[in-house]
């Protein structure tokens, strides 16, 4: 979804919050493949769904998909949805289809080894053009119907594409482009000093007053940063 952005400071934020143990989660996304998020509680551990898999559901419940779309402009884009099940793929399938009215298929796959580490992870988006044909819906519906699951063909050594032409048999797929992606965090000291100057001067006040160094923590990469009394003097400074 990050690379569909045309703009190439794009940012996309996609935020859950829901009723499950997990509480939400955010994840941000930019147009060069960097992206980066939290569990608000990661330390969830729940039984296999009835099809054996991790229970993504029951960990989020019932709640709300909000898409943040950051352009540059005066305010960003904003689509909400109700979870339909707490499955993040198929709560983006319904977003697409409500909120940007494109009819889509989104699958999404996480494969976990019996130490807790990640084997295989992986997924598609699939969206119709607007003048696309029954005939290429039908062949569609039914390459989906016979897909396995997007974990099942990673683990057999298939690669994205590979899992592109069974998802797209009969269709002439054609690779246009293709982009790295990495786990990225663009966080530093400067940025955590801003985040603290703008909660006020009487907030950081109260953190001189305390007479002690405080530490601020990044949500996303867990990162810790330092500020002597000193430094929250100078933020006073610049505080509004």
């Amino acid at each position: 979804m990050g690379a569909m952005l045309k703009g190439e400071n794009d940012l996309l934020t996609l935020q859950v919050k829901g009723d499950g143990p997990v509480r939400g989660l955010t994840v941000t996304a930019d147009s060069k493949g960097n992206v980066k998020g939290y569990a608000n509680e990661p330390q969830v551990i729940l039984p296999a769904n009835d099809k054996g898999k991790l229970d993504v559901g029951g960990a989020v419940g019932n709640g709300i998909l909000s898409v943040i779309k950051d352009m540059g402009l005066k305010e960003p884009y904003i689509g909400q949805t109700v979870l339909q099940t707490g499955e993040i793929a198929d709560d983006l399938t319904y977003y697409f289809a409500a909120s940007e009215q494109v009819p889509s298929s989104v699958g999404l796959g996480v494969l976990m080894d019996r130490d807790n580490t990640v084997r295989q992870a992986g997924g598609f988006i699939i969206q119709l053009m607007p003048f696309a044909e029954e005939a290429v819906v039908a062949a569609l519906e039914k390459n989906l119907a016979a897909f396995s699951s997007v974990t099942a063909v990673l683990d057999e050594g298939s690669t994205p594409e590979q899992m592109l032409e069974m998802l797209l048999t009969g269709l002439d797929m054609e690779i246009a482009d293709t982009m790295g992606m990495q786990y990225y965090c663009g966080c530093s000291k400067e940025r955590v000093e801003r985040a603290i100057v703008s909660i006020g001067k009487a907030d950081i006040r109260e953190m001189i007053a305390d007479g002690k160094e405080i530490e601020a923590g990044c949500q996303f990469c867990d990162r810790k940063y330092v500020f002597s009394v000193e430094d929250l003097k100078g933020m006073l400074e610049r505080a509004r």
